[in-house]
C-alpha cells in the first residue's frame, strides 16, 4: 500500500502550478514511513534526531529547517528550462583544435543503450563480481582492445585521463627502475597539459622533469647522464609522426625506460608502440564514441610490458573460475590497492573511468577492426587533403608526415586566422604568432575543410581530384602491418539488433540501482534522478572542447560558477575548485595547497601528515604523493581519534607538523563530538586542518567544514551530489578552501577562463576537469534548495538509525555516537559470529545476491564487518527488505551454529546460487526454493550469471585480456 505523501491535497492555483516538489521525488519514505522508522529509533521527530545525534557545538541551526543561502528550490521542469536557457549560450562550433580532444559520433544504440541507460551508470565498483560480469566483460573487453592497439602485454581498466595517466605511468617507471636517477625527460613536442601536470606530480616526489626536444634523439638534444625515464608523445602534440624507435633504443642505453603518449586512433593505422620496444603506453580513449564534454569525463588507458603488470596502478579486470568451474571475471591483484596498502600503496588511484571505457569499448564491439580503421583513414585523409589544398595554394605545412593534425606556418598572422575561422564557426589551435593547429576527426566534412581553406583565401573546386592526386602522409616504415582485435568479440555485433541484445545480456548479469538498493558504507549509493542526468548528453554541454575560447562556453562556465559558489556556501569555505575529476585527485590537490601554504610561509619543512587509524587509504597514499611523511594518529575503543596520543604527536611535531587529515562525520560512521578540539589542538601546533568530504551527505544544512574548524576538504560529487558510481567512475572531487589557501588552488596552462591567476598547477587534464557531469550536481541543488538538501541529510541519518535499531539484536552495531545513535551509516559486526561459526561477511555477502539485494562494503573500516549506508533515497519498504534478508540470515547462521547444516554444505557458503546449479543433481541438506527464493517472493529474484568466484586461483594465473569464445557462450 502507497505512503501518503502529502499532508493535504493542494487546491491553490500556485500549488498546483509547481507540482510535487522534487525532494519529495529524491527521498525515499513518505511522510507516514518516515514516523514508523523515527518510532523505531525512539525519536519523535528529524529535528530531534539531528539534535540528540550531531554535537551541539558543531550544529549552527537550532531549528534544522534548512537556511542555507540557495536559491529556492526549482522542479523538475524549471531546472531544465534553466540548464537549456544555458546550453544554448554555448556555441557549438566545428572544433578542429586537436590537444588530445576530438569530435567523435556515439553510435545511438550505444548512448541511448549505455550512457542513457541507468542499468551502466547507477552501478558501483564490481566488488561483488558475482552480480557485476556484465560490465566487468565490458571492461575486459576495454584492456583487451587497448592491450592490441598498443601492442603491450596487459592494459588496466582505464585511468582518469591521459595526463594523469602519463603522471602515473611516471611514478611507475621510478618505482620499478634500478636507476638511482630522479630525472624523467620529457619530449617538448608532448601536449602541454600533459607537461603542465607532469611537473604538478614531479615537484612534491622530487622528481627533476627535463623537457627536450628529441625529434633527433637525446644525444642530439643534449641529454646526457642517467635518467629513469623518458616520455615520447606518438603522434606529437604538433601533429607530426616520426619514428620512435631509435629513441627508445636510445633511452634504454642510459638505462631509462619509456613511456609512450599514443592516440589509439591513430595506432589502427601505424606500428604499434610496444612493438618498437616502449615499456609503458598511456592515452586517451576520448575519441572511441565519448564527447569532449568540455574536457570530461574520458577513459584514459594504461598498458605496460611484461613485468610491470603489479606495478600497474588503477584497477585491473582479470579472469578466473566459479566454484563449479566455469569462467569467470573479477577484480585481480586487489592487494595493490591503495585501502589495503595506505602509506605504502602505488598510486592513490581509488577508481576508474568505467562508464567511459564502457562505451569505448562498446564502440570498438560495434565498429570492430576494419570499421576503426576505415575511421581513423578518414580522418588521415581529411587532413592530407586539407594539407595539399594549402601547400598547392602557398600556405606552408609544417610536416610532411602525420597523421589528423596540419600545422600551417603564417608568420605573425595566426590570431587572425584563428579568429576568421571562429567567423565561419570553426575553431582552430593558435600555437603561436606564426603557427596555427588544425585536426580533423571522424566528424570532420568536406565543408570543414572548404571552410578551413577559405580561412586562408582558398578555394578548391574539385577536392576528389585533390584526394586522387595527393598521397598519404604516413611513413612506410610505421605502417602497421600486425593484427589487433582479433577476439571473435569485435567481430560478432556489427548489426544494431546484435549490439543491442549484446549490451542487454551484459546489463541483465549486473546489479545496479535500478535492480536492489546497495548499502555500501561510505560510498552513498543514492538516486541519480533522470532530470539531473538528461542534460549531459544534450550537444551544447557534450560537443564543447575544453581549450575553446571562453566566448564560446558562457553557458557552462555559468553552471561552473554557480556549482563553485553553492557548494562554498554548503561547506563554509571561502574558494572552490571543481578541477580535481576524482576524489584521489581532489585529496591531492588540497594538500598541495596546504604544502604551498606552508612554503609560502617561509616553513617548508612542515611535512607530516597526521592520519587517524581509521581512515579511507586513499588519504595516506596523498599524503606520502604531496611529499609528506605519515604518522598514524590512535583511535579508542570507540573508534574515536584519540585526543592523548594527538596531543603527543603533535607536540613532538610542532615544527614539522603540515595537516591531519580525518574525516567527518567519522569514518566509524559517527559524529565525534572532539572535531572541534582536534582542529584546534592541530592548528595551535601550526598544522592545518584537512577534512575528507566523503561523509558530506551527513551534513548539509547542519554543520558546516570551513566554520567549525577545517581549512581545506575534497567533495564527492559522485557520493553526495548525485553524480552516478557509472560501474566504478566517472567521480568528481572539487576541494574547499578557506580564504587563506584560495591562492593555492588548481590552476592550468590552457585555461581561456577567468580562474585564479596563481596555484599549485594543474591537478587534471582539463581546466575544469569533468565539466560535463556537473551539470548533474547543478540540478540536484537546483531542485532540492536549502530545505531540500537538509530533509535529504536527516532522512540519511533516520534510515541508517533504523536499520542499526532492527538488525542490532542479529549482528552488534559496532560505533554509535551520542545516544547510542550512528550518522548516516552503521557498521554491523559479524566478528563473534565468525568465531563461533566459521560464517564470514563474505559469506552473508555473496547470501544477499540470492536474496536479489547487493551487499554492503566488506571488512571497511573494521575486518570481519559490514558497512551500511541505505541513503535518503531508499523507501521503507526497501530498507525492511534489506533488514528481513539479513534477519533471515542470521536465522540461516544459527542453523550452522546448531549443527543442522555443516557450514561447507549450507547455502552461504554454496551462495551465490545459480540457475544451471540448481538444475542438476541436487544432493545438499537444503532444498532448492531455500537456494534460490530464500524469501518464498520471487518479485525481487537475481539469477547470478556464476557462483563464487576464485580470487586467489585467478591472481595466481593473471589473464586480463578477453579469453576464448567459449567464455561468452556460458
Amino acid at each position: 500500500m502507497a505512503t501518503e505523501r502529502h499532508p493535504h491535497e493542494p487546491t491553490s492555483l500556485s500549488a498546483l502550478e509547481h507540482g510535487t516538489p522534487f525532494a519529495e521525488r529524491h527521498i525515499g519514505p513518505g511522510r507516514d514511513e518516515l514516523a514508523q522508522m523515527l518510532k523505531v529509533i525512539g525519536v519523535d521527530s528529524l529535528e530531534e534526531l539531528a539534535r540528540r545525534a550531531v554535537p551541539s557545538s558543531i550544529l549552527e541551526n537550532d531549528s534544522v529547517a534548512g537556511s542555507l543561502d540557495l536559491p529556492a528550490a526549482a522542479t523538475e521542469a524549471q531546472a531544465l528550462a534553466e540548464l537549456r536557457s544555458l546550453a544554448a549560450e554555448n556555441r557549438t562550433n566545428t572544433q578542429m583544435i586537436g590537444l588530445g580532444y576530438h569530435s567523435t559520433i556515439t553510435p545511438p544504440v550505444i548512448r541511448r543503450n549505455i550512457l542513457e541507460n541507468p542499468a551502466w551508470y547507477t552501478a558501483y565498483t564490481p566488488y561483488q563480481p558475482e552480480i557485476s560480469q556484465g560490465r566487468l566483460e565490458a571492461l575486459l573487453n576495454f584492456q583487451t582492445m587497448i592491450s592490441d592497439l598498443t601492442g603491450l602485454a596487459i592494459a588496466n581498466a582505464s585511468m582518469l585521463d591521459e595526463s594523469t595517466a602519463a603522471a602515473e605511468a611516471m611514478t611507475l617507471l621510478r618505482r620499478s627502475s634500478k636507476s638511482k636517477s630522479s630525472r624523467f625527460v620529457v619530449d617538448s613536442d608532448t601536449l602541454p597539459q600533459t607537461i603542465a601536470v607532469l611537473e604538478t606530480r614531479a615537484e612534491p616526489l622530487g622528481i627533476e622533469i627535463v623537457r627536450a626536444d628529441l625529434s633527433g634523439g637525446l644525444a642530439a638534444a643534449g641529454v646526457e647522464g642517467e635518467a629513469f625515464g623518458v616520455l615520447l608523445s606518438y603522434p606529437g602534440a604538433s601533429g607530426r609522426l616520426r619514428n620512435i624507435e631509435g629513441i627508445i633504443a636510445e633511452a634504454a642505453d642510459i638505462g631509462a625506460a619509456t613511456v609512450v603518449a599514443a592516440d589509439p586512433l591513430a595506432l589502427t593505422l601505424v606500428r604499434a608502440p610496444g612493438e618498437m620496444g616502449a615499456d609503458v603506453v598511456v592515452g586517451s580513449a576520448q575519441r572511441f564514441g565519448v564527447p569532449m564534454g568540455f574536457g570530461g569525463p574520458h577513459a584514459g588507458y594504461m598498458a605496460v610490458r611484461e613485468g610491470l603488470e603489479r606495478h600497474l596502478p588503477g584497477r585491473l579486470v582479470g579472469v578466473s573460475v566459479d566454484a563449479d568451474g566455469t569462467r569467470a571475471y573479477r577484480l585481480a591483484l586487489q592487494t595493490r590497492e591503495q585501502h589495503i596498502r595506505r602509506e605504502k600503496a602505488t598510486s592513490n588511484i581509488c577508481t576508474a573511468q568505467v562508464l567511459l571505457a564502457v562505451i569505448a569499448s562498446a564502440y570498438a564491439v560495434y565498429h570492430g577492426p576494419e570499421g576503426l580503421r576505415a575511421i581513423a583513414m578518414r580522418a588521415h585523409r581529411m587532413a592530407t587533403v586539407l594539407s595539399a589544398g594549402l601547400t598547392r595554394n602557398g600556405v606552408e605545412v609544417v610536416h610532411d608526415d602525420f597523421f589528423d593534425t596540419v600545422r600551417a606556418r603564417v608568420p605573425g598572422r595566426a590570431a587572425a586566422v584563428v579568429e576568421s575561422a571562429r567567423g565561419l564557426g570553426v575553431n582552430v589551435l593558435q600555437v603561436d604568432d606564426d603557427h596555427v593547429g588544425i585536426t580533423c576527426d571522424e566528424s570532420t566534412t568536406r565543408e570543414h575543410l572548404a571552410l578551413v581553406w577559405k580561412v586562408f583565401g582558398i578555394s578548391v573546386s574539385d577536392v576528389d581530384s585533390l584526394d586522387a592526386e595527393t598521397p598519404g602522409a604516413l611513413p612506410e616504415e610505421l605502417t602497421r602491418n600486425s593484427e589487433y582485435l582479433s577476439h571473435p568479440v569485435f567481430h560478432t555485433y556489427r548489426s544494431e539488433t546484435a549490439l543491442l541484445r549484446y549490451l542487454r545480456r551484459l546489463a541483465d548479469a549486473d546489479v545496479a540501482l535500478d535492480r536492489s538498493m546497495i548499502p555500501l558504507g561510505s560510498c552513498t549509493m543514492k538516486l541519480n534522478a533522470t532530470a539531473e542526468m538528461e542534460p549531459i548528453t544534450w550537444p551544447e554541454f557534450a560537443e564543447l572542447h575544453p581549450f575553446a575560447p571562453a566566448e564560446d562556453a558562457p553557458g557552462i562556465l555559468r553552471v561552473i560558477a554557480d556549482l563553485e559558489r553553492w557548494l562554498a556556501q554548503i561547506t563554509g569555505y571561502d574558494a572552490v575548485s571543481l578541477q580535481p575529476n576524482a576524489g584521489s585527485q581532489g585529496e591531492f590537490a588540497g594538500l598541495l595547497a596546504i604544502r604551498a601554504y606552508h612554503r609560502e610561509r617561509g616553513e617548508p619543512d612542515r611535512d607530516v601528515c597526521l592520519i587517524p587509524s581509521s581512515a579511507h587509504g586513499t588519504n595516506a597514499a596523498s599524503a606520502v604523493m604531496a611529499g609528506m611523511r605519515v604518522i598514524v594518529v590512535k583511535c579508542d575503543s570507540e573508534g574515536n581519534i584519540d585526543l592523548a596520543h594527538l596531543r603527543d604527536v603533535t607536540e613532538q611535531h610542532k615544527d614539522d607538523l603540515a595537516a591531519i587529515m580525518i574525516t567527518y562525520p567519522s569514518t566509524h560512521g559517527v559524529y565525534e563530538d572532539t572535531v572541534q578540539e582536534v582542529c584546534g589542538v592541530v592548528h595551535d601546533a601550526g598544522g592545518q586542518v584537512y577534512v575528507d568530504g566523503a561523509n558530506l551527505n551527513a551534513l548539509i544544512g547542519l554543520a558546516r567544514y570551513g566554520k567549525f574548524g577545517s581549512d581545506v576538504s575534497h567533495l564527492n560529487l559522485h557520493k553526495t551530489f548525485c553524480i552516478p558510481h557509472g560501474g566504478g567512475g566517472p567521480g568528481v572531487g572539487p576541494i574547499g578552501v578557506r580564504e587563506h589557501l584560495a591562492p593555492f588552488l588548481p590552476n592550468h596552462p590552457l585555461q581561456d577562463a577567468a580562474g585564479p591567476e596563481t596555484g599549485v598547477g594543474p591537478i587534471s587534464a582539463a581546466p575544469w576537469g569533468s565539466a560535463s557531469i556537473l551539470p548533474i550536481s547543478w540540478a540536484y541543488v537546483r531542485m532540492m534548495g536549502s530545505e531540500g538538501l537538509t530533509k535529504a541529510t536527516l532522512t540519511a541519518m533516520a534510515t541508517a538509525n533504523y536499520v542499526a535499531r532492527r538488525l542490532d539484536e542479529y549482528y552488534p552495531v559496532l560505533y554509535a555516537g551520542q545516544d547510542g545513535l550512528v550518522a548516516h551509516e552503521c557498521i554491523l559486526d559479524l566478528r563473534g559470529i565468525t568465531k563461533s561459526t566459521g560464517v564470514t561477511v563474505d559469506d552473508v555477502a555473496k547470501r544477499l545476491a540470492d536474496y536479489g539485494l547487493h551487499a554492503p562494503t566488506m571488512s571497511f573500516p573494521v575486518a570481519g564487518t559490514l558497512m551500511v549506508e541505505p541513503t535518503e533515497s531508499e523507501d521503507l519498504a526497501e530498507l525492511d527488505r534489506f533488514c528481513d534478508a539479513m534477519i533471515a540470515i542470521r536465522g540461516e547462521i544459527d542453523r550452522v551454529a546448531s549443527g543442522e547444516w555443516p557450514l561447507e554444505e549450507s547455502p552461504l557458503r554454496h551462495a551465490p546460487h545459480t540457475a544451471r546449479c540448481i538444475a542438476g543433481q541436487w544432493d545438499r541438506p537444503y532444498s532448492r526454493e531455500v537456494a534460490v527464493f530464500p524469501t518464498g517472493d520471487p518479485a525481487h529474484k537475481v539469477w547470478p550469471p556464476v557462483r563464487r568466484i576464485d580470487q586467489a586461483g585467478g591472481d595466481r594465473n593473471l589473464v586480463c585480456s578477453c579469453p576464448p569464445i567459449d567464455a561468452y557462450s556460458s
